[in-house]
């Protein structure tokens, strides 16, 4: 355990600015985490290595705390809530209603909140700290967040040698529990009228409707934009009846293994393979021709920033250009319609389009290359 938390320590040390406190506080905890799995487990135990699966957790853990550390408190919140959020989102919505896309978030997101008390709550329990304790630190957020991420997945067993995630049986239980629908009164909801026959549940109702209507606080334009990007390909997939489609982009944006996804929508692994694959087809329609602007911009690549090349690739991509493609990709720049520069080039809208298709796609791959690349003087 010692050599564990040495080597945690040292790393911590390295890759944060937090104090040596807390960086020691912090390596301890995830220490002790290591060696009481490696301790517990039978498998580890038989396995003739257990410091070699001790440096593994170790490193896994550390990796994880760190990812949210480096996001900052804004930014990690959001990949966590998002993280989380595609996990339950099939699974929060009560029998018997019919509840809307929007309506869904707003469960998902009461649902969540309690799920993030009862996840400190473990965390304080699991690592033997006082009942009053929250993460101060960035690191000590981070370290939390990603303690949230490893407990929302843990795999209980049920009967029939099934498992599932807790964050799915809470979720469930917590579908179940839901009150058939109410119906709130948009205008006394504004006002903030309530009448003596009026239920608590609607009360409540009404009360977080106003708070919604007269808030004023902003998304980041960060989160809006990869807000408006899920949205746009949910509602482009369900515009072309791709429903599931849409239920493993929501699992997919958590990155779950294959093998989850299969359990998760019943599915085999070939049944699976193919719904990858026409769900990747969708997702190329969709990125290089339906909405391409936004998800360039989202993704900081877009025309302003030469589609995301280095100055030297930018120039080579240009000069393996047609000159009618050089012509389209200046034009684009000047942010012309397609009509106008179907008229400048001399062909149809539609072939303006798949020509632009073809530029995207090829600065794609050189994109790809790029980040790939290990030699820096091509930069």
């Amino acid at each position: 355990m010692d050599t564990i938390f040495q080597f945690l320590l040292a790393e911590l040390k390295q890759e944060t600015k937090a104090s040596d406190r807390n960086c020691q506080a912090v390596a301890g905890r995830l220490a002790e985490e290591v060696d009481r799995i490696c301790t517990e487990s039978k498998r580890i135990q038989d396995s003739g290595d257990v410091m070699e699966w001790a440096y593994a957790l170790a490193r896994h853990r550390l990796q994880q705390c760190l990812h949210y550390y480096r996001l900052g408190s804004r930014r990690g919140r959001v990949d966590l809530h998002s993280t989380l959020s595609a996990i339950v989102y099939r699974y929060i919505n009560p029998a018997k209603s019919q509840y809307s896309y929007q309506a869904r978030l707003t469960l998902i997101e009461d649902f969540l909140q309690s799920f993030y008390m009862e996840s400190l709550n473990a965390f304080r329990r699991e690592t033997k700290l006082d009942t009053s304790y929250r993460p101060k630190s960035m690191l000590e957020l981070g370290e939390y967040m990603a303690f949230t991420e490893r407990y929302g997945k843990r795999r209980i067993p049920l009967p029939g040698r099934r498992n599932q995630q807790l964050i799915i049986l809470r979720a469930q239980t917590f579908s179940q529990q839901q009150p058939s629908e109410t119906l709130v009164d948009m205008e006394q909801a504004a006002e903030g009228g309530m009448s003596e026959g009026d239920d608590a549940y609607k009360v409540a109702s009404m009360q977080r409707l106003r708070e919604q209507m007269v808030a004023q606080d902003q998304e980041p334009a960060e989160d809006s934009l990869r807000h408006s990007v899920v949205h746009e390909l949910t509602a482009y997939l369900k515009e072309r009846k791709q429903e599931d489609c849409i239920d493993y982009f929501m699992l997919r944006l958590q990155d779950l293994p294959a093998n989850e996804i299969e359990q998760i929508l019943g599915l085999t692994a070939r049944q699976r393979d193919y719904l990858q694959q026409r769900f990747k087809y969708h997702l190329v329609r969709f990125t290089f021709t339906h909405r391409w602007e936004l998800v360039h911009q989202w993704l900081e690549i877009d025309l302003e920033k030469d589609l995301g090349l280095s100055p030297k690739r930018y120039d080579r991509f240009v000069s393996q250009l047609t000159d009618q493609q050089q012509s389209l990709l200046q034009l684009k720049k000047e942010k012309r319609p397609d009509t106008e520069i179907a008229k400048a080039i001399g062909c149809t809208p539609n072939q303006v389009q798949k020509q632009w298709f073809k530029i995207l796609e090829q600065a794609w791959e050189i994109r790809n290359e790029q980040s790939g690349a290990s030699n820096p003087t091509d930069e």
